[in-house]
């Protein structure tokens, strides 16, 4: 889940994020520059290490897909 931040910066650390970035990019940007400061690596690997686990994502996929055949059935 994502969240707004509102944040403070200098007029010409801005205008050189618009020009060098590009305007539609700078929340990436800045989030690829803080994630590895405060996202603790040990979580990052775990969720390379759960990703690669094939079994337990066609389990997750077909969970989620029978998740939303009942909400959808519930609907009607």
């Amino acid at each position: 889940m994502q969240k707004k931040l509102t944040i403070t910066v200098d007029e010409q650390v801005y205008a050189g994020l618009h020009h060098v970035v590009g305007r539609r990019k700078i929340s990436r940007f800045i989030e690829a520059l803080v994630r590895p400061h405060v996202v603790s690596q040990d979580l990052m690997e775990a969720y390379r290490e759960m990703a690669a686990d094939e079994a337990r994502e066609a389990e997750a996929h077909e969970w989620a897909e029978a998740t939303i055949a009942d909400v959808a059935h519930e609907a009607r």
